[in-house]
C-alpha cells in the first residue's frame, strides 16, 4: 500500500484556474461547485493564501442556517478591508444555505458596481441543482462556474503514489486517503461522514423528499448495481413502499445534483431524448460502492465480474465528473448494449469498456449495424489503455 498522507502543499488543477480569474479584469462572480469534502474550501484557502491584499472567508456551513443578514454583514465586512490600491477578495462557504443567497448576493454584487467597490467574490457550494437554479435565477450574466470534481486518478497518483488499481478501489476522497490501511475505519469514515452528511443534510435541502426512507433505499440499490440500467419497475418490484415512477426519477435527479448517483438515459441519434424509463446508474465516486459493498481489494481481483463493474463505472463517472455529465448515454438495443455514448464537439463516440467482465462484441457490432457512422473507442483491453484513459481528461479521446 503507498503512503496516504496528504502533502500539504497538494493543489489541484482548479486552484489555479480560479486565481486566473480572479486575479483578472473580469468583475464576474466565480462560483466554485463541487461534491462534499473534495478539497474545494482547501483548495480556496490556497487562493487566499496567495492573494494580494486582504481577504475575508465566511461559512454558512453552521448548526442554524444563517440569515440574510449574515450575508450582507460578510460582504460589507469585506468591503471595508479593500482599499485604493489593492483589491479584497471574499469568500462564501455552504452559499446554498442561506435563505434567499442569490438575491442578496445580487444586490450586493450590483452595489459593488455602482460604488467601484474594488472587491472579488467567490462563492462556493456543494449542491448543483440549489446553487445553480439561484445562480441561474437572479445572477444571469454576473457569475462564472468553477467546477471541482472528485479526485481523478492524477490528483491521487500525484498525492499519494497510488497506482490506478488502489484508485478504482478507494476512490477520490482525500480525507480518507490516510485510513485506507484500516479497511473498516475507512469504510466507516466514508458511510458517516460522507454518505451520511449528504443524504441526511444536502439532498434534504433541495427539494421535498417526502419519503426519506425511499430515497436512502433508492441509493442503496444504486451502489449494489453500478452501471448498469433498470427500470423504474424493476426497482418498484425491489424497493419498499416505492410510490411511483415519478418519486424514483425525481429522487434520482437530487443525488445527482449532489454528485452522489447520475441515472444516465438511452441514446438514440437524432431524437429529442426523454427521461429514461431504465436509467444506467453511476456512482460519482467509486469511493462509495467499495465502502457501502463491503468488499476488500483482494475479493475483486479474484472476481472477474465485480472487478468490471468497478472499471466500467469509474469509465462513467470519469466523463461525469469531466463535465460531460449533460451529454453521456448508454445505447441498448434488446439484448445489446453499448456502455456509453458521448456527445462532444458536436459529435457522437460510443464508448466500450473491456476489463474481463465480458467482450462486449455483439453489442458494439449491433451498435454498428444501427449507427454506422458513429466511431466506436474500446477502453481497457484491446483498446485503450485504462491507464492512458484514466490520465487525463477524456474529451482528448472524443
Amino acid at each position: 500500500m503507498s503512503n496516504s498522507t496528504l502533502p500539504r502543499r497538494f493543489e489541484r488543477p482548479f486552484v489555479a484556474e480560479l486565481r486566473r480569474r480572479l486575479e483578472g479584469a473580469s468583475p464576474h462572480l466565480q462560483v466554485v461547485l463541487g461534491p462534499r469534502q473534495v478539497g474545494k474550501t482547501s483548495g480556496v484557502e490556497q487562493v487566499l493564501e496567495r492573494w494580494k491584499g486582504p481577504t475575508h472567508y465566511a461559512s454558512a456551513d453552521l448548526p442554524a442556517p444563517p440569515d440574510a443578514n449574515w450575508l450582507q454583514t460578510q460582504w460589507l465586512v469585506a468591503r471595508q478591508r479593500a482599499n485604493g490600491r489593492q483589491r479584497a477578495l471574499l469568500a462564501l462557504d455552504e452559499v446554498q444555505k442561506v435563505p434567499r443567497w442569490a438575491e442578496v448576493v445580487k444586490a450586493m454584487h450590483d452595489e459593488d458596481r455602482r460604488l467601484k467597490a474594488r472587491l472579488r467574490v467567490v462563492l462556493l457550494g456543494s449542491s448543483s441543482l440549489h446553487v445553480g437554479k439561484g445562480a441561474t435565477e437572479s445572477l444571469a450574466g454576473r457569475f462564472e462556474v468553477q467546477f471541482c470534481p472528485h479526485w481523478t486518478w492524477p490528483d491521487c497518483r500525484a498525492a499519494f503514489g497510488w497506482s490506478l488499481d488502489e484508485w478504482l478501489f478507494w476512490g477520490g476522497y482525500p480525507g480518507a486517503a490516510t485510513l485506507t490501511q484500516e479497511p473498516s475505519r475507512w469504510r466507516r469514515f466514508i458511510a458517516d461522514s460522507l454518505v451520511e452528511a449528504v443524504l441526511s443534510r444536502d439532498v434534504l435541502m433541495m427539494g421535498a423528499v417526502a419519503k426519506p426512507a425511499l430515497l436512502r433505499q433508492l441509493f442503496m440499490l444504486a451502489v449494489r448495481t453500478p452501471a448498469q440500467a433498470l427500470s423504474f419497475n424493476k426497482m418498484l418490484g425491489q424497493l419498499q413502499d416505492a410510490g411511483n415512477t415519478t418519486t424514483l426519477a425525481s429522487y434520482l435527479d437530487l443525488l445527482q445534483a449532489a454528485f452522489m448517483v447520475s441515472g444516465l438515459g438511452r441514446w438514440s441519434a437524432g431524437a429529442l431524448r426523454a427521461r429514461a424509463s431504465s436509467p444506467k446508474l453511476v456512482i460519482w465516486n467509486n469511493a462509495i460502492i467499495s465502502a457501502l459493498s463491503g468488499f476488500a481489494p483482494a475479493e475483486l481481483h479474484g472476481r472477474s465480474d465485480l472487478a468490471g463493474r468497478w472499471v466500467e463505472n469509474a469509465v462513467g463517472a470519469h466523463l461525469l465528473n469531466h463535465g460531460l455529465d449533460r451529454s453521456t448515454w448508454y445505447w441498448s438495443e434488446g439484448e445489446a448494449e453499448v456502455d456509453y455514448v458521448v456527445e462532444h464537439g458536436g459529435t457522437a463516440t460510443a464508448l466500450e469498456v473491456k476489463s474481463g467482465r465480458r467482450s462486449g462484441s455483439a453489442g458494439v457490432e449491433a451498435f454498428r449495424r444501427a449507427h454506422p457512422k458513429v466511431r466506436v473507442l474500446s477502453i481497457g483491453t484491446g483498446g485503450v489503455p485504462l491507464e492512458d484513459f484514466f490520465a487525463g481528461p477524456p474529451q482528448r479521446w472524443l
